[in-house]
């Protein structure tokens, strides 16, 4: 998969929660940034630190709203939502400024495909794109190797 075997150069976008666990179990395959970008590849899926009352009452509604109703969703609460670490890879397979999915609210979506779930493991975000540290890296790897 892309030039991050050995654990070096493992890209990763940090992405709040709860959309962090849409794109993994809940069949979101957009992430709506106001940047567009030409990276394609494998990605890791970095759980922002930061969640509000708000932004999950928000993301209930807006479910809700969409009819994206289901257990991977009623079951969980604010406390279920890991945050401040890696919890999964994608692969960026396009960025568009339109998209037919209920996800899509622009001005720009990543499209995002093969979400895999790893072991929650602890590291600091950065707004953008970032390199993981190689220690991160190498455990998200090994955890897609189990």
């Amino acid at each position: 998969m892309g030039g991050w075997r050995g654990g070096a150069g493992m890209k990763a976008l940090s992405v709040r929660q709860p959309w962090a666990f849409s794109i993994l179990f809940g069949g979101k395959e957009i992430e709506n940034r106001n940047w567009s970008t030409r990276y394609r590849g494998p990605l890791a899926l970095h759980a922002a630190k930061g969640m509000t009352n708000d932004e999950f009452d928000a993301w209930q509604l807006f479910l809700s709203v969409q009819g994206l109703r289901g257990d991977w969703l009623t079951s969980k609460t604010m406390a279920d939502l890991q945050r401040g670490g890696v919890v999964g890879m994608v692969d960026l397979v396009d960025c568009v400024n339109a998209h037919p999915s209920r996800w899509f609210q622009g001005p720009y979506g990543f499209v995002l495909a093969n979400p895999r779930p790893v072991a929650f493991i602890p590291c600091a975000g950065k707004l953008g794109f970032f390199d993981l540290p190689a220690h991160v890296a190498q455990l998200v790897e090994l955890d897609l190797t189990m």
